[in-house]
């Protein structure tokens, strides 16, 4: 057994296999891209994993805690997916698309989800969430995030406010990870 295997949880959430595979390595990438046409032997992708399997081990056990504290996992499916168009992590769209096909995300949602302003296939829950998102991963100095903060309010509990949250930090920290690897 790999060293950083003995320290992911055993068994968990189904929310957070994704992330356990990653962090195993047993998921394979997506087809090249530009960057990693260029890479050469002299400069192989970085394996943070393999580097700091401890560390790496317990960021992906967030993911348990997250889903023991109540966060929907469709919910915690759109907050990724949507964080991770706007951080242009291939690897990771590809990946939330596939966890929200199969817990039965509509395909109209997964279509429209980069628009979702414009289109009414989201609930008002669901919007206060993606512009809570948006917000939060580009962090917009001159925002003002208090007429988001109530419209998370008028559907959420302070509790799911600060789970959603540390879902969308978490999201975004893996896309920084996955994409610093290339």
């Amino acid at each position: 057994m790999r060293r950083d295997a003995q320290i992911l949880p055993s068994a968990g959430p189904a929310a957070t296999e994704p992330f356990a595979r990653v962090l195993r390595g047993s998921t394979p990438l997506l087809t090249p891209t530009k960057m990693d046409k260029s890479m050469t032997d002299s400069n192989p992708p970085l394996a943070h994993e393999q580097n700091q399997p401890e560390l790496f081990g317990y960021l992906g056990q967030t993911h348990a805690l997250m889903a023991d504290h109540g966060l929907d996992h469709a919910l915690s499916v759109l907050i990724e997916l949507r964080a991770s168009q706007i951080n242009q992590c291939a690897y990771c769209v590809n990946l939330h698309l596939s966890q929200a096909r199969k817990i039965g995300v509509s395909q109209a949602k997964l279509d429209t989800i980069v628009v979702w302003r414009e289109v009414d296939h989201f609930s008002p829950a669901e919007q206060a969430v993606l512009a809570w998102t948006e917000a939060l991963t580009y962090l917009d100095r001159d925002m003002d995030l208090s007429g988001l903060r109530s419209a998370m309010r008028a559907h959420y509990s302070e509790e799911e406010i600060s789970v959603i949250t540390a879902d969308i930090g978490m999201i975004n920290l893996w896309n920084r990870v996955q994409k610093s690897k290339h």
